[in-house]
């Protein structure tokens, strides 16, 4: 059952679709909500009736956002229902979604509603309806590394926007530092991305598989290799002899350019990519803050490689590890000041710049880019942490409190990252004696994962004193 446009869906759900949008448009947002539901249990594929289903369902939550409605209607009947798309998942993929999406109508970050749509839009065949449900989902839990590897995958699966994907990895990357998993679902989108512009994705018409408009098979399973979840030694080897052969005739070619200096980086040939970097820095496109921030990237892998390059068995193994990580800390700095100061309104730098003050010990400094970068919606909640974390080196557990307090107010979904403050805001209040406000908080993450950290010690040792 594939997606459907406008014009593939029946005459009938054609009139109903026509009639919501009209009341929309009125500001009747109920009775349009009640039609899009509608269409879409009759064309569950039809996924710009969803997206507008689901702008109405923001809207209305966005009306009822404050005061004690809202939480009756965020948990109103939900439970039940979820169970029940859940037990019809299996034999009425096309039940369940519209189960969840009455749900949705009530509570449109339901991560378990959101969940139960993607599943049953994959057993449907959707997959760009699944990562339309999965994009939902990484807003409100920016940083699930496993939901935004599994939304950048599905976005490749489905030929979606890798953009947002590339930018949703990039994001929780610069926020948590390097990973390997996520750096290579990064490297797998992107070759993605760079396929998909270069017209190799789609056939003339937009409808047809690559494969299926290729010449010959051999060149199929060349591109679809660039594409491939894991790619094999042999693959970037081959990349890069492509690329630098199509640099060599298309030198003005920035976006070849820039990939190749992404697979210079992963083979460490660190020389080669930074004069790429240069090169394209130096050109038209030379005011990207992804450019600088690429570079970056790339200069402090070299200074982790560097690392690897050591003896392990020489006598100052330690003090060398130390003083190659104490000189990457210092690039980093500087590098990111010198970002800040060229791009003063992103407030993303200014977070970077302010976990890496964190970092090197100047929380004064740390402080003043945290309150800054909670202006940002993306990095709001992150932001808060850090500052939070920030009060309480400073011993100024009250505000350290309150702010981790608001926090986890603006944090619906107890994902990682509510645990994680959650289990912080505990600490703080270990650290001003109020033991029974502190357990009560290690007991929320206990309830809900008691392999966390460690709350299971914290949680027994407190009813063992009992």
């Amino acid at each position: 059952m594939p997606e459907k446009a406008i014009n593939e869906i029946s005459a009938d759900a054609r009139r109903l679709f026509d009639k919501a949008k009209d009341a929309a448009q009125r500001e009747n947002g109920d009775y349009a909500i009640t039609l899009y539901c509608q269409v879409l249990e009759k064309e569950p594929g039809f996924l710009e009736c969803r997206r507008l289903l689901r702008m109405e369902q923001q809207k209305k939550a966005s009306a009822t956002s404050t005061g004690f409605f809202k939480k009756m209607m965020s948990g109103a009947g939900s439970s039940p229902q979820i169970a029940k798309a859940k037990m019809t998942i299996g034999k009425n993929p096309a039940e369940a979604m519209a189960i969840a999406e009455q749900v949705l109508s009530s509570d449109p970050n339901s991560s378990a509603a959101l969940r139960i749509v993607a599943d049953a839009a994959l057993a449907l065949e959707l997959p760009q309806t699944a990562a339309f449900a999965l994009e939902t989902m990484v807003k409100i839990s920016p940083k699930d590394k496993a939901l935004v590897i599994e939304y950048s995958e599905r976005l490749a699966e489905s030929g979606g926007d890798t953009r947002s994907g590339e930018r949703a990895l990039q994001e929780l990357i610069r926020a948590s530092g390097y990973d390997g998993d996520l750096n290579q679902a990064l490297k797998n989108l992107s070759a993605r991305t760079t396929m998909d512009e270069g017209g190799y994705s789609k056939s003339e018409d937009g409808k047809g598989s690559f494969r299926n408009m290729l010449r010959n098979k051999d060149e199929a399973v060349k591109l679809e290799q660039e594409q491939r979840i894991v790619k094999t030694e042999d693959v970037t080897e081959r990349l890069m002899k492509e690329y630098e052969a199509r640099i060599r005739t298309e030198p003005n070619n920035l976006k070849i350019a820039r990939e190749l200096a992404k697979l210079y980086t992963e083979k460490n040939q660190f020389t080669e990519a930074l004069a790429l970097y240069d090169r394209i820095r130096n050109s038209d496109a030379g005011g990207d803050p992804t450019l600088d921030r690429a570079i970056a990237e790339a200069t402090g892998r070299q200074f982790d490689f560097q690392i690897t390059q050591l003896n392990p068995f020489a006598p100052d193994h330690a003090e060398q590890v130390a003083k190659i990580q104490a000189d990457k800390l210092i690039f980093q700095l500087t590098d990111c000041q010198r970002r800040a100061e060229k791009y003063p309104t992103d407030l993303a730098i200014r977070f970077e710049l302010g976990v890496l003050y964190f970092q090197a010990g100047k929380i004064s400094e740390a402080i003043a880019e945290f309150q800054k970068a909670q202006q940002n919606p993306h990095k709001r909640l992150s932001a808060m942490n850090y500052l939070a974390q920030c009060y309480a080196k400073r011993k100024m557990f009250d505000l350290a409190a309150r702010t981790f307090q608001n926090a986890i107010k603006e944090k619906p979904a107890f994902d990682t990252e509510k645990k994680d403050l959650v289990y912080n805001l505990g600490c703080v209040l270990e650290a001003m004696n109020k033991k029974e406000e502190a357990i009560e908080q290690f007991k929320l993450i206990y309830e809900m994962d008691a392999s966390y950290k460690d709350v299971t010690a914290k949680v027994e040792a407190y009813y063992a004193g009992q």
